[in-house]
């Protein structure tokens, strides 16, 4: 349920909407696509709208891929002449050449994302409002759609982009409305929305830890994880970063100390560990790093200590520390090689 959300988008606006699963985001759209009423308030929308919401919709799975074009192209207000116009380039878009003359059941949910976002981007309306829906296509499709919002934002047509992908809030998004628990957490620059966005998504991490998270025969303990470097668990991409890992055991033990770099989404982005370094437990264990190449977000620090032969697995605290990174605007990527260009 939403409460007390109010906004307002710009005319040519490259718009932004983020949150959390149910946070009420979805509920939103379809407030602004005309499909739910709202109960109280008013939603007022100057000029015609594309919505691309949700996959299937305005799709029969009985008919043909080509006779599903242009039926979702009569629901978007194109005649059959304006669409026999159309079919080619949107066949093109799609990559479906080979599948037209298939049912549309027969479609991966990729293939139909494909076919339903090339049929929608060919309508002249005056707002298109695009859900995460394009998660589903593949890396190469999701690529294409980048570079049609590059063509999109230049030609000032007014968007609105619901998204979990930071990098393309960054990039593309003139601003930002966070929604949490159903509230609207203010329209605010891409920079303030990602913060914000990584600080709701921290939260529950955090609550979720404890022992649960942890094993290991227990020979030797991890007494101490903390990021020595900056303050409050946040550092600076491009800054140095430093770790310090405390160990407990009964007797000293020649240890092998290992760590692992988890972004966001579960990737483990860099996976470390002091082979080669001789390490014991009883003793407070430094990992420098001189220049954080991490691009901007919050990412969680799995901890594991070892015997000296990575045999035996004494402890393992998984996301035992949580490190936000800021970077610089115009920085995309996981991470940044620092190269230097010449002519």
């Amino acid at each position: 349920m939403l409460r007390d959300v109010s906004f307002e988008i710009k005319k040519g606006e490259f718009f932004g909407i983020v949150g959390r699963n149910g946070s009420g985001k979805s509920t939103l759209l379809k407030l602004l696509a005309g499909i739910y009423a709202p109960d109280k308030g008013l939603v007022q929308v100057n000029g015609n709208l594309t919505p691309f919401i949700e996959l299937g919709v305005g799709f029969n799975p009985e008919l043909t891929g080509r006779e599903n074009v242009f039926l979702n192209g009569a629901l978007l207000g194109f005649n059959r002449r304006e669409m026999q116009a159309m079919y080619s380039d949107i066949v093109s878009f799609a990559e479906l050449e080979r599948f037209m003359d298939q049912k549309l059941k027969n479609y991966s949910s990729g293939m139909q994302v494909r076919l339903a976002f090339s049929i929608a981007i060919r309508a002249k309306s005056d707002i298109l409002l695009i859900d995460e829906v394009l998660a589903v296509g593949d890396t190469a499709f999701q690529k294409k759609c980048f570079e049609h919002f590059v063509q999109l934002k230049k030609n000032k047509q007014t968007v609105i982009l619901v998204t979990h992908d930071m990098a393309a809030v960054e990039r593309f998004c003139d601003r930002a409305l966070v929604v949490h628990d159903g509230i609207a957490h203010g329209v605010v620059t891409p920079a303030k929305a990602i913060a914000t966005y990584n600080r709701l998504n921290a939260e529950p991490a955090a609550e979720a830890g404890g022992e649960a998270n942890r094993w290991g025969t227990g020979e030797v303990r991890l007494k101490h994880v903390k990021v020595v470097s900056g303050s409050k668990n946040e550092a600076t991409q491009g800054e140095p970063l430093e770790l310090e890992i405390t160990t407990t055991s009964h007797e000293p033990k020649d240890i092998v100390v290992g760590l692992a770099f988890i972004d966001q989404f579960g990737v483990n982005i860099a996976g470390p560990n002091s082979i080669g370094q001789k390490c014991k437990s009883n003793q407070t264990i430094r990992y420098k790093i001189d220049k954080l190449p991490l691009a901007q977000g919050d990412y969680a620090v799995t901890v594991a200590v070892f015997d000296q032969n990575v045999l035996e697995e004494y402890d393992h605290h998984e996301k035992a520390v949580t490190i936000r990174v800021a970077a610089p605007p115009g920085v995309y990527g996981k991470v940044n090689l620092f190269g230097k260009w010449s002519s």
